[in-house]
């Protein structure tokens, strides 16, 4: 999972993978080429702009041949895009790969919360997206117009919130992985989750402590029914049911426990003969869908929370707000953009979030490594965003959360030969077990296996005998 970069280490600059939130470019770059990645971060989430390093990472600085002057570059943001955005400029000391004592610079680009940043010289949009700066259609820019006002949300202040208001195990942890030890109010300043002493709606959902006291809609709720469906009433059949509130961070974390632990497990027979133990979804698929939700949805919407509903057949994750901006249903695999840029940045810094929608088509490719149906995502009403994950468990020869160890004991198991093994674990799987059945599974004949199966029933016996006579063509044992 690429992060971004929080620290100015020319040393991971020259061999960390280009992303949504990281880029490295040549000094011989032109103005137009470097105006096209500043605007990129900033009409998207921000990001680091490394000029000095070779795409393949080398370090040629601002004294290679061709190499425009550094200040050039440190005046691009104003001179280049309209409006400027908001950037930070560092000049790194280094010794260049001609042995040259040199200089790299970094631009750390905030992203832009309410303005679209254009390109100045001819009016072009571009959207970072993964590891590519992407030139906007117009219709992507009206829509990028208008989301930008939703995104003003996350920056707004909550009125009645003060530093008072801190987790500060939270914070601290945010401060061990920024590598600061700076004061918690300059932290939150310096990071735009604080202004004019108080919280803004970003800050107070990463770092208070209950941010729903403030913004009841800030919480997330996991139901466990009994049943393929919701009952009401007297046949209400919900079985388990939790709310967590307070930082973001927190409620990830407890949600995430509450979920895998509410999870069945399921055993099979795998072609090696040995048993295979499987969850009942792909942690991944379920978890990156609920850290999705809480990253992703429209906290504006102040009429509903973030839900995770679990039911025998499915999980159905539930985030309100309708897709944001120029994602759709069509093409949320491969399209990236965050309604909330400042959480989307900081929950990955913090490794609960992978890069800005990066992990949806894996949720895909996990189920389908399952033999899972594919995940489905919808909008109902056109205000909130469902994923469905199927388990399929009719579907899959499995048991419910059972091992084989809870039947017998190690010593049982540890006695028996290796095709007495075989027909306790084919009897385990399958229920029962016949001899023809073990016969193909050992590769030898009927005989063999009706005298290895006679040989563990009877008195004291693992296995118990069914059937009407020795003659019986429908006869089986089973597991004692």
């Amino acid at each position: 999972m690429q992060q971004p970069i929080v620290t100015n280490d020319v040393v991971r600059f020259t061999s960390t993978k280009e992303s949504q939130y990281f880029d490295r470019k040549s000094a011989r770059k032109d103005d137009k080429e470097i105006a096209k990645h500043i605007s990129a971060f900033a009409n998207a989430a921000g990001g680091k702009l490394v000029i000095g390093i070779e795409d393949d990472g080398e370090v040629t600085g601002f004294r290679r041949n061709g190499a425009r002057d550094v200040e050039n570059f440190e005046r691009a943001p104003i001179v280049t895009c309209s409006p400027s955005p908001v950037v930070r400029k560092e000049r790194i000391p280094v010794v260049n790969s001609s042995g040259e004592d040199d200089v790299v610079l970094v631009l750390d680009i905030e992203a832009s919360p309410n303005h679209v940043v254009s390109r100045a010289s001819d009016g072009e949009v571009f959207l970072r997206q993964n590891d590519k700066s992407v030139k906007l259609t117009r219709e992507q820019v009206s829509a990028l117009e208008y989301d930008k006002g939703q995104r003003v949300f996350e920056d707004e202040l909550v009125s009645d919130s003060s530093i008072e208001d801190i987790d500060h195990e939270v914070l601290d942890h945010y401060k061990e992985l920024l590598g600061t030890e700076a004061s918690d109010e300059q932290v939150l300043r310096s990071r735009r989750f604080m202004r004019d002493g108080k919280l803004t709606v970003a800050g107070a959902l990463l770092f208070a402590q209950d941010p729903s006291a403030m913004m009841p809609q800030a919480r997330v709720r996991v139901l466990r029914y009994d049943g393929v469906r919701m009952e009401t009433g007297e046949r209400l059949n919900i079985t388990k049911e939790r709310t967590f509130c307070g930082p973001l961070p927190k409620v990830i974390e407890g949600a995430y426990a509450l979920v895998s632990s509410m999870l069945r497990e399921f055993q099979f027979l795998g072609p090696d003969g040995k048993f295979q133990t499987v969850p009942e979804y792909p942690e991944f698929a379920w978890f990156e869908g609920l850290v999705n939700a809480v990253t992703h949805r429209d906290y504006a919407f102040r009429g509903d929370y973030v839900r995770v509903s679990m039911f025998d057949d499915r999980l159905e994750i539930m985030s309100p707000g309708p897709l944001p901006n120029i994602v759709t249903l069509d093409n949320m695999r491969e399209t990236r953009y965050s309604r909330n840029p400042r959480i989307a940045r900081t929950l990955v810094e913090f490794g609960w979030v992978r890069e800005l929608n990066e992990g949806i088509p894996r949720i895909y490719s996990e189920m389908q490594g399952m033999l899972l149906n594919a995940p489905t995502y919808s909008e109902p009403d056109n205000a909130k965003v469902k994923l469905t994950l199927e388990n399929n468990i009719v579907a899959r020869s499995v048991r419910r959360r059972e091992a084989l160890d809870d039947k017998l004991s190690p010593e049982s198991l540890a006695a028996l030969g290796e095709y007495e093994l075989a027909a306790v674990r084919l009897a385990f799987a399958n229920g029962k077990v016949t001899a023809a059945e073990l016969a193909g599974h050992i590769g030898r004949g009927q005989r063999t296996a009706t005298r290895i199966l006679k040989g563990l029933s009877g008195d004291g016996g693992l296995f118990e005998w069914h059937g009407s006579s020795a003659t019986d063509p429908n006869q089986f044992y089973t597991l004692v």
